[in-house]
């Protein structure tokens, strides 16, 4: 066995924690220091929370392992405070060390059942997915939720070619029991069609971290969200 996997297995043992119940995510903040004029993560993380996110994610791109587990044991100390799901992106040994509640994995990340085996019992674990057939791979492979990835064009994932649309997400809420994020473009005027599609909630960055007002901005998607599933707004099929 790989000191790697040991390491994993220690970290699994020693910061194993229990799953929320229920899992809401109407509302899941990633972080984006590249888009956040200057705000560390922590900071994006509470002014997030504040205007009402139930999930946030901490995502790096451009930081080390030993930057990132620095960044994410902040960001677990807000999220403490408040009792907001905290997922570390793409890490599973970043998100052990710094005692998240769960991971967030790609397609081309640490596989999903690999993931399963290694982490301690509770822990979350979202995976993206572009269409049924992945949906039903990572329910099998034992995913807690799904990220319905990318729904529409978005900068920060300018090398995907085909987005899932409107459409995508129909399919993969047909292909599974499993909560569903959509994520990819989405904001205040497409948030509905994105709800009505079979999404149980939107992941954003732009959209509330890219904002100068992170509070006021994730406070307004919030309550559209909740239009949305009520009912009260129109949706606009642009698929």
């Amino acid at each position: 066995m790989s000191l790697r996997r040991w390491v994993l297995m220690i970290l699994s043992v020693v910061h194993g924690c229990g799953r929320p119940e229920p899992m809401n995510m109407d509302l899941y903040v990633i972080t984006d220091t590249t888009l956040s004029q200057g705000r560390s993560h922590e900071e994006i993380a509470r002014l997030a929370i504040e205007g009402g996110a139930d999930v946030v994610q901490i995502r790096d791109k451009e930081c080390s392992a030993r930057e990132l587990v620095a960044a994410g044991k902040r960001v677990r100390e807000v999220t403490k405070r408040t009792g907001t799901l905290f997922i570390v992106n793409d890490h599973l040994d970043a998100a052990l060390a710094c005692g998240a509640d769960g991971v967030h994995l790609g397609q081309d990340d640490l596989p999903v059942a690999t993931a399963r085996a290694i982490a301690p019992p509770g822990f979350i674990i979202g995976v993206s997915v572009g269409s049924a057939d992945e949906a039903r791979k990572a329910v099998e492979d034992g995913a807690d939720y799904l990220a319905a990835s990318p729904v529409f064009f978005t900068a920060q994932k300018t090398d995907v070619k085909i987005h899932c649309g409107l459409e995508g997400i129909r399919r993969i809420r047909a292909a599974t029991s499993l909560p569903v994020i959509a994520i990819g473009g989405i904001g205040m005027d497409n948030v509905c069609g994105v709800i009505g599609a079979g999404a149980d909630g939107v992941a954003v960055i732009s959209a509330v971290v890219g904002q100068q007002d992170i509070t006021g901005a994730a406070r307004a998607l919030k309550n559209r969200i909740r239009e949305c599933k009520a009912g009260r707004v129109h949706i606009q099929d642009d698929s």
